[in-house]
């Protein structure tokens, strides 16, 4: 069992900057691959950064040069720093995780999820 807690939503104003932390525990093997998966109301789930085993990330295209996926192996903590972040951010963001080594933010299918946490952004 994997169990995933995510901190840091807010509310901020356009072109400004949040960090997004995952506290991870349980099973490592289940755990390889880590992404960070948003909503919005009304709008399909999406995922915006992948972080695999070797290290390697992935991001969805509208987030690329902006997000920066990370984790402290030390703290068990997954990160989603934002920067210049604008009013279509606005969503729920979810920590998710599966064992699979294949990694990507094309991949879907996570198999663990946090409760989420919200970002807003204003314009």
């Amino acid at each position: 069992q994997v169990q995933l807690v995510e901190s840091g939503g807010g509310s901020v104003q356009s072109r400004g900057s949040l960090r997004l932390s995952c506290s991870a525990s349980g099973d490592t093997n289940s755990r390889r691959c880590m992404g960070w998966v948003r909503q919005a109301p009304g709008k399909e789930r999406e995922v915006v950064a992948a972080l695999g085993v070797r290290g390697d990330t992935s991001y969805t295209a509208s987030v690329r040069g902006r997000f920066t996926i990370s984790e402290d192996n030390t703290k068990n903590t997954l990160y989603l720093q934002m920067n210049n972040l604008k009013p279509e951010d606005t969503a729920m963001y979810y920590c998710a995780a599966t064992g699979s080594f294949l990694c990507s933010a094309t991949m879907t299918s996570y198999n663990y999820w946090g409760q989420g946490t919200q970002v807003t952004v204003s314009s």
